[in-house]
């Protein structure tokens, strides 16, 4: 499995830390229109991503609900037919809900930064600082602590649950 390091923060002021992100960004960012389709799984969580109609990701991952860097395990399978993918899914799994969001996405070194715009939840920043081989999920949370300093990200504005444990709850 994939390995990453992540934490997940409302942003206190959304426009600048964009800002700080795009200045440590290792290039330019790229802007995504994503919608998350998740199912009712007995372990872990699944998510059927769709990118363009053409093209998706299906995500099954493991991360413990936890608030600051938090090791999270996944797997992806991309398709390029997502809406079929999403039928032949639900025959089987309830779907549990949607996600819908923009993501500006910046790269700097081996974290993706996301500055996300959620429908329905607001706007929020998340770090997921990319395994690399024989790096400890220590190192990878002290990768994610230098930027939460660097983004201006506190302690009180992490989240300890995803987007849609957020939409169930109301928050």
């Amino acid at each position: 499995m994939a390995h990453n390091v992540e934490i997940k923060a409302r942003a206190a002021d959304f426009e600048r830390q964009c800002r700080l992100a795009a200045a440590a960004a290792d290039g330019e960012a790229e802007v995504l229109h994503q919608r998350d389709v998740f199912f009712h799984v007995p372990k872990g969580r699944l998510k059927l991503r769709y990118l363009r109609p053409d093209f998706g990701q299906l995500v099954s991952y493991e991360r413990p609900d936890q608030e600051g860097p938090k090791s999270s395990k996944y797997e992806l399978f991309s398709t390029d037919d997502p809406a079929r993918l999403e039928i032949t899914l639900a025959v089987s799994l309830p779907i549990r809900g949607v996600v819908e969001k923009t993501r500006t996405l910046y790269m700097v070194g081996q974290t993706r930064i996301h500055c996300d715009e959620v429908v329905g939840l607001g706007q929020f920043l998340e770090l997921e600082v990319v395994m690399r081989q024989g790096q400890t999920v220590e190192e990878g949370g002290a990768v994610a602590r230098d930027l939460m300093q660097r983004l201006e990200i506190k302690p009180h504005d992490l989240i300890d649950a995803a987007y849609m444990d957020l939409l169930e709850r109301g928050e």
